[in-house]
């Protein structure tokens, strides 16, 4: 089976959750991950449902709201939000919860955090909670460790991982080494590029110096179980010049997914 491609809503920032439904289904994405915001749409599973049905377009994953700026969505309550985005999944279908390791300051939290996530995970064996890989905050030349247990995935025992290629920019990881490292718990692919910045640039792929293709292919190559999303930031594009770099993004993964799988030759 061919691996899905889907379009991260916030690829569509700023742009509503309804707007990445629609530029999804017109560009041919396989499905969509819904960063759940502030917009209540995107915490709504009747209007998640709705926009799914209406476009054509499966939920392929939901991402708990443990961004910096997204604290006070679903409540204050670390795990709470985490049980709420597991019960989204489940009412619209989705298969993953993508979550971030805590942050420093929240102790109490990151104390629990790999037990707490393996107990979500063996209460609801459909839905993987695939914990994603970070970096160090970097500010004046110095380094600051800002996520507990750690940035690293590698450093922790999760059941399931989701990389993202422009953390490992930001991170100056070895992406393929990680991914290799990681095996079988690799379970879900945030597709973007960087070029190590402190920034998180989050390019399109094929315009940084991560080794997406290299990626891709290798994916394919061994029979990748789960879905490849791709994220990156458009949100100073306008509205024809999104629609490029989005439909740019969903060409590149398929054509790298299908050299993988041996389908096509490389044109280069």
């Amino acid at each position: 089976m061919s691996i899905r491609v889907g379009l991260s809503t916030a690829s569509c920032y700023p742009l509503s959750t309804a707007a990445a439904f629609r530029i999804a289904a017109e560009l041919g994405y396989d499905g969509v991950e819904v960063m759940v915001w502030t917009e209540p749409a995107s915490q709504d599973a009747r209007a998640l449902r709705e926009l799914s049905e209406r476009h054509g377009v499966p939920i392929l994953s939901i991402h708990a709201p443990t961004l910096l700026l997204t604290q006070r969505v679903m409540g204050n309550e670390p795990w709470g939000k985490i049980d709420r985005s597991v019960d989204l999944a489940r009412d619209v279908g989705a298969g993953t919860v993508v979550l971030h390791p805590p942050f420093r300051w929240q102790k109490e939290y990151a104390t629990g955090f790999v037990d707490g996530v393996a107990q979500r995970e063996a209460r609801h064996p459909e839905i993987k909670l695939a914990v994603e890989n970070m970096f160090p905050w970097r500010a004046r030349g110095r380094e600051v460790q800002a996520y507990l247990p750690h940035w690293d995935l590698r450093r922790n025992h999760y059941a399931h991982t989701t990389l993202d290629l422009s953390h490992t920019a930001t991170s100056g990881s070895d992406a393929i080494a990680v991914a290799e490292e990681l095996g079988d718990r690799l379970s879900h692919i945030h597709l973007a590029d960087g070029l190590g910045s402190y920034k998180d640039e989050h390019l399109v792929p094929g315009r940084g110096t991560q080794p997406c293709a290299q990626m891709l292919e290798m994916l394919a190559r061994d029979q990748f179980g789960g879905d490849v999303v791709v994220e990156v930031g458009t949100r100073r594009l306008s509205d024809e010049d999104r629609l490029v770099d989005l439909a740019e993004a969903l060409a590149f993964a398929r054509l790298h997914l299908a050299i993988g799988a041996g389908r096509i030759s490389s044109p280069f």
